[in-house]
């Protein structure tokens, strides 16, 4: 079978893109680009974007990822904190200080070099990549203060996937079709999941669901992955145009990650595709972590191999069993990048990552949310934890707390229900799933959470709701 590059608008063989991004790192050396310079790419998905990160990892140049909706003054302190040689945009946004060219102009560049015949009996080769210790800079979504560049070496990006291939049995007669992203780590991931695998790569329109899933159907979609929210999307869509699901017939797993899996949205999926949603964790700074295959859809299944991890349990109110999961693997990212352009390195063997986990007897993983407590009429709790629980109300939940002189701390709880059933329904439902101590003090209904560029729900706009409601009665009569 012929590994193929689909778009909304051309059909590229493998040989062709390889060919197109030898030309274009023939283009960027005549640039003045060499092995070892930084060049920042912001740009969206596109054929256009991946010709452009492989002819990059191929001249063996950091790459510097920015997401393309990133506001133009942090482009402009990333390119000049990173000493970026030369910025590649898509041409939506203004351009930054310094050295730009678009994709477009690159793609002609190259073009109109030398004949593509000369790149025919050349390959393309991640060695000099792989080898650099700042081989991939990404930034952190800066939820809880400044973004901040997390820098990783080619060689621990590489070995991660490899290891994820082997775990997942991605092949050349897949395709796969992932909505997310290129910026970001997940969906970086699976781009270069597909071309180390061979398996074909459609770049689809992922913020115009009904689009992406239509090319599902026309280039015969084998692996789909998105983020929980997205999946609960596509969900919704089939249930409102059955005729969708054709267009899905082909899927053999649909994978999710980047958050955690809602339980009902989940159980909810299986009744409608007759497959499992398979959860994976990991993180920018560790890469993959743990995954659920098609013969264990358990949590997020086993650790991978040569990864550890172990759980740390602390003083709170953690369940027997449960604890941060703390990480230790030798795909670990280098450091953060420093006020200098430098890179301020990582210490220590195991990674403290933030999130609460547990094991069950079996050896699965399963990721129950961030260890961020707050203090409520004496209690400790964890709302991300209680949000998982919460979920068996039949509907995603995210909790907001907001701060109170009297009781510690009040639990917006936000429902999502496209049928727009009323609070008194929900809060009905959320406090049968709860012991008393955990139940919210206000219930908010709407048809959908606001997400962020990456597809997760947005947790400074649930915020800025949440702080929006006024105090109602049901806020002091729910405890």
């Amino acid at each position: 079978m012929t590994s193929k590059l689909f778009t909304p608008h051309s059909e590229t063989t493998y040989d062709e893109v390889e060919r197109q991004a030898l030309g274009l790192a023939e283009a960027l050396r005549a640039r003045g680009i060499e092995a070892g310079d930084r060049v920042t790419l912001k740009a969206g998905n596109s054929g256009g974007f991946v010709v452009v990160l492989l002819a990059l990892m191929h001249t063996g140049v950091s790459i510097v990822l920015l997401d393309d909706l990133q506001q133009d003054a942090v482009t402009e302190r990333v390119v000049t904190l990173a000493r970026s040689r030369l910025t590649i945009t898509d041409g939506t946004n203004r351009p930054p200080a310094g050295a730009t060219v678009s994709v477009d102009e690159l793609l002609a560049e190259a073009a109109g070099g030398p004949s593509t015949a000369s790149h025919e009996a050349g390959e393309l080769s991640f060695t000099a990549w792989r080898a650099l210790p700042d081989g991939l800079i990404t930034w952190s979504s800066g939820s809880t203060g400044e973004p901040k560049g997390i820098v990783k070496s080619g060689e621990a990006m590489l070995r991660n996937l490899d290891r994820s291939i082997e775990r997942m049995g991605h092949r050349p007669d897949d395709v796969l079709l992932p909505l997310l992203p290129f910026s970001h780590q997940y969906g970086l991931s699976m781009l270069l999941t597909a071309w180390l695998a061979r398996s074909s790569l459609v770049v689809a329109p992922y913020r115009r669901l009904d689009h992406a899933v239509r090319m599902a159907g026309v280039f015969g979609a084998t692996v789909v992955d998105a983020t929980p929210a997205v999946h609960l999307s596509i969900l919704n869509l089939a249930e409102r145009r059955p005729e969708m699901a054709a267009d899905l017939r082909k899927v053999r797993m649909y994978c999710t990650g980047g958050a955690p899996l809602d339980r009902s949205a989940a159980e909810r999926f299986v009744a409608a595709f007759g497959l499992p949603l398979l959860d994976g964790y990991g993180s920018t700074e560790l890469g993959n972590i743990a995954f659920a295959t098609p013969d264990n859809p358990v949590g997020c299944g086993p650790v991978l191999p040569g990864i550890d991890v172990r759980l740390e349990s602390g003083p709170g109110a953690e369940a027997p069993g449960i604890g941060e999961v703390m990480v230790r693997t030798p795909d670990l990212f280098s450091g953060y990048l420093g006020a200098d352009g430098q890179v301020d390195p990582v210490s220590g063997d195991w990674y403290r990552t933030g999130d609460l986990g547990r094991f069950d007897d079996e050896g699965n993983l399963f990721v129950l949310g961030r260890k961020l407590a707050v203090h409520r009429m004496g209690y400790t709790l964890y709302p991300e934890v209680i949000e998982r629980t919460a979920g068996g109300c039949g509907a995603p939940v995210k909790i907001v707390p907001l701060p109170d002189e009297r009781l510690g701390s009040r639990l917006v709880f936000f429902v999502q229900d496209p049928e727009g059933r009323d609070v008194l329904y929900w809060r009905e439902r959320i406090c049968a799933q709860l012991s008393p101590f955990e139940y919210p003090n206000r219930v908010v209904v709407c048809g959908a959470f606001p997400l962020n560029p990456n597809g997760k729900p947005d947790n400074k706009q649930l915020r800025a709701m949440a702080l929006a409601g006024s105090e109602t009665p049901e806020d002091r009569s729910s405890l």
